[in-house]
């Protein structure tokens, strides 16, 4: 399958009432899509990471009763699964589709690599606010970012990384957003230029040790 981009109808599918019939959805109607997108972008990520990447399509496993409000393509190191690495995410939701760099929950050397941002952010800062749009989110789910890095000082954004050990299920997650209006006229090459330009800027976060 070619990946065409995901019209109006494909953002509609979060307004299904039900976790089978949304999941229905999902699975006929976007899951597909994000495997193309997917397959499409892997080059691209694998240069911009500059090593070996592998794509893997939101499943939803663990949901049984409450349907989900967003569904991604992640791209990670790993061919066996992506949460105990640091990622990238093209996620899917009812407003908006987003770009994403995310150290989760999951992820194995989370303490290591919250003191490496500790000590690398204030070098970082400047770059990730010159990015057009960057933005940090409380949730990997959330639609509305709670801040814009370029409004934060440099102080405020090297703080994030407290946000990924702060609690059990601390995160980090940084990227950008294009609304629903302006995503659903978009085709491959404009889903490329946005995750290549957003995945560049957030790269050297996934290279902290």
């Amino acid at each position: 399958m070619r990946f065409t981009g995901f019209p109006a109808s494909d953002f509609r599918v979060f307004d299904i009432k039900g976790f089978q019939p949304r999941m229905s959805a999902i699975r006929g109607q976007i899951r597909p899509k994000l495997e193309a997108l997917g397959e499409a972008l892997l080059p691209d990520i694998a240069r911009v990471t500059g090593g070996e990447a592998f794509a893997h399509v939101a499943r939803h496993a663990r949901r049984t009763v409450n349907p989900p409000d967003d569904t991604w393509v992640a791209f990670g190191p790993d061919r066996r699964g992506y949460k105990k690495h640091c990622h990238f995410k093209v996620a899917v939701s009812r407003r908006c589709v987003r770009f994403l760099f995310e150290a989760g929950p999951e992820y194995a050397d989370k303490n290591k690599w919250a003191v490496a941002w500790k000590k690398n952010a204030r070098r970082l800062a400047p770059a990730l606010k010159k990015a057009k749009g960057l933005a940090w989110f409380k949730n990997e789910h959330d639609e509305e970012p709670a801040a814009i890095l370029a409004d934060l000082a440099s102080d405020e954004i090297a703080r994030l990384g407290d946000e990924l050990v702060r609690t059990r299920d601390g995160q980090l997650v940084l990227g950008r957003l294009v609304s629903e209006s302006d995503a659903a006229t978009w085709g491959l090459d404009e889903y490329r230029k946005a995750a290549v330009a957003t995945f560049e800027a957030l790269a050297p976060l996934s290279r902290l040790r």
